[in-house]
């Protein structure tokens, strides 16, 4: 991952699962009311990507084509930390960041000791690599998400997305199952509300406001993660499809490699070096990688 992204640098190289086939029911009550919420989006053609002038074209969001997306259903918001937890409870799954021992974490969320001990990343002195930083404990020792419950899991792979999707009987979006959602039914605009970031002065994602990385306004309301149901859904009834968290979709971001496409931008996106929330936007990731603004949304097959 280059280190001017703003989504953490990846792990090296990673061993890639197989393509996911057809996801079976869940037989786990919890793992039922997991996906019971899921929208139903009827599909059709839409034009994808984008060729802005401050897009990133090296990152593959162009050229605009016309893309079909069949009938399918996708969850309106990520999956929180609550039903991670029934996951885990149910399963006794072991993340790839518990089992590497570190995950990549803000350096603004850290404590100044623990920021002191923890390695920085060359080129993005941002992220640290903190040791003991996982999905229960998301700025490392002595944090806790007790106060997240709603908010998006994050410190996932790609590899514990799809064990998640594997319990629940669902899959991972395609990009351009994710694209055509994040749109709402709006064609060729910046956004899923349309082209102005905030219309009327509107905050509509969760993003940094400031001066990055040493200045947050909160000018949205959070500094990190907000709760997945926060500000205004698309025209589909989609929440938070850019800002928030990175979400991993199904595909590989490149035609050949083990990295993953991940969707939607996240809470430290800043135009200033990464304006990735736009819905053509797209980065990627090897599919061992974690950091605290990685998450996913699932989806499965229209009944």
């Amino acid at each position: 991952m280059p280190p001017e992204s703003c989504c953490a640098p990846g792990r090296g190289p990673a061993a890639v699962a197989l393509s996911p086939g057809r996801p079976a029911a869940p037989a786990d009550p919890a793992a039922r009311r997991a996906v019971r919420d899921l929208t139903y989006i009827a599909g059709g053609r839409f034009l994808m990507g984008a060729e802005d002038p401050d897009g990133f074209p090296a990152d593959g969001e162009g050229p605009v084509r016309e893309a079909v997306a069949g009938a399918f259903r996708i969850a309106p918001a990520t999956v929180t930390n609550a039903r991670f937890a029934s996951f885990v409870k149910a399963t006794g799954h072991v993340t790839e960041a518990e089992s590497f021992g570190f995950s990549f974490v803000f350096a603004g969320f850290l404590t100044a000791r623990l920021a002191a001990l923890s390695p920085s990343v060359d080129g993005a002195p941002w992220w640290r690599a903190v040791s003991g930083a996982h999905w229960r404990r998301p700025e490392g020792p002595g944090s806790s998400f007790a106060d997240r419950h709603n908010h998006p899991v994050v410190h996932v792979s790609w590899h514990d997305a799809r064990a998640y999707c594997a319990w629940s009987g669902t899959r991972l979006p395609t990009e351009t199952e994710w694209e055509y959602a994040a749109r709402g039914g709006l064609e060729r605009r910046r956004y899923p509300w349309g082209d102005e970031l905030r219309p009327g002065g509107r905050h509509m994602c969760n993003i940094w406001n400031g001066d990055f990385p040493t200045r947050n306004t909160r000018a949205d309301g959070y500094a990190g993660t907000a709760p997945v149901r926060t500000f205004r859904p698309n025209g589909y009834g989609l929440y938070q499809m850019v800002g928030n968290v990175w979400e991993w979709s199904a595909d590989r971001f490149g035609p050949t490699g083990p990295r993953r496409a991940m969707r939607g931008g996240s809470h430290l996106c800043h135009d200033s070096y990464c304006n990735r929330y736009r819905v053509a936007a797209r980065t990627g990731n090897t599919p061992d990688s974690s950091a605290g603004n990685i998450g996913f949304r699932v989806a499965a097959d229209a009944r």
